[in-house]
């Protein structure tokens, strides 16, 4: 199945939000603000953003392609934006390449811009999430073909955001991973620090006995708050997460 169309974005979106896509080369993020704060401006406001970031960070990796193509740690070159720094830290942390922070560094970096100007705001960027609420919310989980897939869901509450919620797999998109779970979703204090995670506990899984351990694993990891592992039928958690059935609609 072709998950490149994102469909599963519909499903999750929250009812009280209005939603917007921006789309620049590769990256393509949804955004949910509240609908008071919407305007034609606040997405040209992002667009620019995005722009500003990519610009950075792809004038760093021309000069440090280790960057790009690690896929363990590797030392910063001088002059490595605020972006680079991030992502290389947590990489540290996770043990995999900086590279695999990058989709949850621009969930991030865009969604604390637009907390300063709303107080509720969803960014979704290939199934990371960066979350700020004033309200109870439910994230799905699409695990692919898991029959767990969109039958649960993560309950947030307000005072615990903002946060980040990503997922890894080896089943379903065209990121790279070097296991075969379905979903690893990890919940942290940082969305970059979230893909990071999410990624190293994806790569551990080979068979439904490992997600356990790479529950565990994530779960080890400082900041990291809670950890959700699918493989076929059968699921691992760790850490502080309310799991609950997933439901459509308002």
């Amino acid at each position: 199945m072709e998950y490149s169309t994102r469909f599963y974005r519909k499903l999750f979106r929250q009812d009280d939000l209005v939603y917007f896509q921006v789309v620049i080369r590769q990256t393509d993020l949804s955004i949910g603000v509240r609908r008071d704060r919407y305007s034609t401006d606040l997405k040209h406001w992002v667009e620019n953003l995005i722009h500003e970031q990519r610009t950075l960070l792809e004038r760093y990796i021309g000069q440090d392609n280790s960057f790009l193509h690690s896929l363990s740690p590797c030392p910063l070159k001088p002059g490595a934006p605020p972006m680079a720094v991030d992502m290389a830290e947590v990489s540290r942390l996770a043990g995999v390449g900086p590279m695999a922070a990058v989709a949850g560094a621009f969930a991030q970096y865009v969604g604390s811009a637009l907390a300063r100007r709303s107080k509720d705001v969803v960014v979704e960027n290939g199934g990371d999430i960066y979350l700020r609420s004033t309200r109870t919310r439910s994230i799905g989980i699409f695990a692919g073909e898991s029959p767990l897939s969109n039958r649960i869901a993560l309950e947030i509450k307000p005072e615990d955001t903002p946060l980040g919620i990503c997922t890894s797999s080896g089943t379903v998109g065209p990121s790279l991973s070097l296991g075969r779970a379905d979903a690893a979703v990890v919940v942290a204090h940082s969305a970059i620090l979230a893909d990071a995670v999410a990624t190293a506990a994806a790569n551990m899984v080979e068979n439904r006995d490992d997600i356990k351990k790479a529950a565990e694993y994530a779960t080890s990891i400082e900041g990291v708050r809670g950890a959700l592992i699918i493989k076929d039928d059968h699921l691992a958690a760790c850490g502080d997460l309310k799991i609950v059935p997933f439901q459509t609609g308002p």
